[in-house]
């Protein structure tokens, strides 16, 4: 394995092995902790994931974790402004993958709403995620090789508005150039604030590409993913 060579900022914890399953097994397990910590001492908790072929394992442990599922509200950092019947739906992709078994009683809080735009359907999803328990309990991103995370594109021309959002402005539609659809994102402010994030990492290329971030944290609208590597910060890879 390569994590010898990566040179994290202090504060960051690796959790490294070569097996994708074992390392989704690990995750679910601290994620279902601090959830089952967070209900011991509020009435809700809040789960925000990201989407991909990635983080399937770990939705499938983490499904059958015997929590009060019917207290956590469950949402995407992200979504494609498409419907659920559109194979690039993560809505989808969540509902079967997580919202199954133990895990069907948790509420929902979907990023996509009625509208032909994410403009159109804005209010509707500001609206929506009143519901979400507020600051995030646990966050759970993914990355691209280009550095973008949840939907915090280099290229999009929304990027600093996402980047520096306002409190009443939880989300923000964007459209990056290199992506085939229109998609609407949490902002950065709202993601940053989660009281744990992890991120869930598979393959050579995302540990060169988490390299090259850790490399110049500083130069965050260059690769978004820079604005999450901060003390506690906890990063799943697997081969």
């Amino acid at each position: 394995m390569k994590t010898p060579e990566l040179n994290l900022p202090e504060g960051i914890e690796l959790i490294a092995g070569s097996n994708a399953d074992a390392v989704a097994r690990q995750l679910a397990k601290a994620v279902a902790a601090a959830l089952g910590r967070r209900l011991a001492e509020a009435p809700r908790a809040s789960l925000v994931v990201s989407g991909g072929s990635t983080p399937l394992p770990f939705f499938k442990v983490l499904s059958q974790e015997p929590l009060e599922w019917a207290r956590v509200d469950v949402a995407l950092a992200d979504e494609r402004w498409v419907p659920e019947s559109d194979p690039a739906s993560n809505t989808a992709l969540v509902k079967q993958h997580l919202l199954a078994g133990p895990a069907a009683a948790a509420r929902f809080v979907s990023l996509k709403q009625d509208g032909d735009t994410p403009e159109e359907g804005m209010a509707a999803v500001v609206a929506a995620l009143g519901d979400l328990a507020q600051p995030i309990d646990v966050l759970i991103l993914g990355m691209g090789n280009d550095g973008h995370t949840a939907s915090l594109f280099p290229d999009a021309p929304e990027l600093h508005r996402a980047m520096t959002a306002a409190e009443g402005e939880p989300a923000v539609a964007v459209h990056p150039p290199s992506q085939p659809q229109s998609r609407i994102t949490l902002s950065f402010p709202l993601l940053s604030q989660a009281r744990m994030t992890a991120l869930h990492l598979k393959g050579d290329d995302k540990l060169d590409t988490l390299a090259k971030a850790a490399s110049a944290v500083d130069q965050v609208n260059a690769m978004p993913i820079r604005g999450f590597l901060k003390p506690g910060l906890k990063v799943f890879w697997s081969a």
